[in-house]
């Protein structure tokens, strides 16, 4: 297969195996994947598992069509990638093999030998010319093993990505992209979050037009929608907007009150209700579940003092792979003394920024009037936002909404008669409550400033604790005058026509400006409200938990300069220039300071 003129697929497909790993059931297959990179000088990049050698160098035979490799470049160790290097150096003896130190030394291990007379080992930023092609060298520690490379070819603009955006099925499975590899990534990569977010971030500062990985299908086109993924699940933010029920049930008791839940759940306006019964389905499959929406139940039994067994399997693979973020629910039964929910909540203790619900449903061995109406409180708890988002079922008077209003932040969502627009703001407070007031105050700079004077209308969305980074990039990093914050996206919209956030919020407002105050550099909207919505009980977003929890720390270390306080932008330099300007937050020099 030609993936560009001078790149060559040479991978095979397997459709004999079982389970990936020993754990992962495949289907479809696996394929592992090879490449030839044809110049000058010729470069292989890795091999594939020990089962298929023969296969492997027939198709390198052919793509080479009489060459000889003058390089094999291993970028990880796995033995589905790295059982046919002893291979590839027998056939080819004047090969050199480049990889990473770590790689070198589980060569050792492998093979007995780490080719200490051919080898070139590269680290961060290493580069390898061909020819026309000019081979640069990215570390990815711990994505997923310590030893782990990934290669850009500036040439062709190909990522040669390793392990990272992988799927499980062969190449010939025709079957969806983000299906198999978001359960592929939560099962094999997930927990390594933090280490995948740090190669995104050097991936970033490439021009990428195809992406090859070690498994599944080359990737050409639509870029952003993968890496967007990636970005999504790696941070452990929200993919989809439902709710997850997972339970065990002996006597059939517990699995009555989740068939009821679930039916309550949807007829609250949740759209989408996920139930694992984890004595039965794929465990896999239930995990990328609950990394895949924002909500989960638990639901079992009392079993020796403890849980039942298939439930406590499934929690340890939740908190292994770094399960957080998420709001949980909690059902138990026990018929003398249930201890279900407090076991199940100290097994997650060591989860980061989960939600507890304030109810937790007891079942006394069965169904009674009181668990039922426990089920009732609970499926309000869940379903508040979905209830509020929904005219139908929503509260539009809910001046409650108002008791978020403090030292928070905000998005203004606006609309110039074309395209929707919104941007951050910190500014917003109550003037007066006979009649209710709200006070917006915006920089005469951004674009939303001129299309509410214009059009005197807005929706202030009070941001909550759960909002990620990317929403401040969004809304706070560029301007609407320009791009389309909204691009792609399934608007929610309010009785004035307006967009409010669907999620990272726990209330809106929609006000219509009365008077306007000009402050010079800003302009002061006095606004009456004309629809209020409460979406959650999360907390408001204020800007010192911003700055705290939220805001990227910014990397200073060996470096001299200074550092923009909103975004983390570091300018290196011994002044900044009085005029400079924040290329991602476009604040001024006033708001960066040195670099302690």
């Amino acid at each position: 297969m030609e993936i560009t003129k001078d790149i060559r697929y040479v991978g095979v497909n397997d459709h004999k195996i079982d389970l990936f790993e020993g754990q992962y059931v495949v289907p479809n297959g696996m394929a592992y994947n090879s490449y030839v990179i044809l110049d000058d000088k010729v470069a292989v990049m890795d091999t594939v598992d020990g089962r298929f050698t023969h296969e492997w160098l027939d198709n390198l035979t052919a793509a080479l069509d009489g060459r000889t490799p003058d390089y094999l470049i291993i970028q990880h160790m796995e033995p589905d990638h790295s059982a046919n290097i002893d291979n590839f150096m027998k056939n080819y003896p004047s090969a050199t093999i480049v990889s990473s130190a770590k790689a070198f030394a589980m060569m050792q291990n492998f093979f007995g030998t780490d080719y200490a007379d051919r080898r070139v080992v590269v680290d961060e930023g290493s580069t390898l010319t061909l020819g026309r092609h000019t081979l640069t060298f990215v570390t990815a520690p711990m994505v997923h093993w310590p030893e782990v490379i990934v290669t850009y070819d500036s040439t062709d603009k190909v990522l040669f990505s390793a392990d990272g955006f992988g799927k499980f099925g062969a190449l010939d499975a025709d079957e969806d992209w983000a299906c198999e590899a978001r359960r592929y990534y939560i099962g094999i990569v997930g927990k390594y979050g933090a280490q995948v977010q740090a190669l995104l971030k050097k991936a970033a500062g490439l021009e990428i037009e195809k992406i090859c990985p070690l498994h599944g299908p080359i990737l050409t086109e639509n870029l952003g929608y993968y890496l967007n993924l990636y970005n999504t699940w790696s941070s452990y933010g929200v993919e989809s907007e439902g709710i997850v029920i997972a339970y065990t049930s002996v006597y059939g008791h517990t699995r009555k009150a989740v068939e009821l839940l679930a039916d309550k759940l949807r007829s609250r306006g949740c759209p989408k209700v996920v139930v694992h019964d984890r004595a039965r389905t794929d465990m896999a499959e239930a995990v990328e579940d609950s990394f895949r929406y924002g909500r989960i139940v638990l639901a079992t039994t009392t079993y020796n003092a403890d849980i039942f067994p298939f439930m406590k399997e499934f929690i340890h693979h939740l908190t292994e792979r770094n399960f957080q973020n998420r709001t949980v629910g909690l059902i138990e039964n026990g018929s003398w003394a249930p201890l279900a929910a407090k076991t199940m909540r100290s097994m997650l203790e060591g989860c980061k920024n989960l939600t507890f619900t304030d109810t937790t449903v007891k079942l006394m061995s069965a169904l009674n009037e009181t668990s039922t109406a426990q089920l009732d409180a609970l499926a309000d708890e869940l379903c508040q936002d979905y209830l509020a988002q929904h005219d139908e079922t929503a509260d539009k008077n809910n001046l409650a909404a108002l008791f978020n209003i403090g030292y928070g932040l905000y998005v203004v969502t606006s609309n110039d008669g074309k395209k929707d627009n919104g941007l951050i703001v910190n500014t917003v407070s109550q003037v007066t409550n006979t009649p209710n007031r709200i006070a917006v105050t915006i920089n005469k700079q951004n674009y939303s400033h001129h299309v509410i004077k214009r059009t005197g209308i807005m929706n202030v969305n009070c941001l909550s604790v759960e909002a990620p980074f990317a929403v401040f990039e969004t809304f706070g990093f560029q301007s609407g005058r320009n791009v389309d914050k909204f691009a792609g996206c399934s608007p929610l919209r309010s009785d004035n026509g307006l967009i409010f956030l669907p999620k990272y919020i726990n209330s809106f407002m929609s006000l219509k400006v009365e008077q306007y105050v000009d402050l010079d550099t800003h302009g002061m909207f006095i606004c009456s409200v004309t629809e209020a919505r409460v979406l959650s009980d999360r907390e408001t977003m204020t800007y010192t938990y911003y700055q705290n929890n939220v805001k990227p720390k910014p990397v200073t270390d060996g470096k001299k300069g200074f550092v923009c306080k909103i975004c983390g932008y570091v300018y290196e330099g011994d002044e900044l220039p009085d005029d400079f300007v924040c290329p991602l937050c476009k604040h001024g020099a006033a708001d960066f300071e040195p670099i302690a």
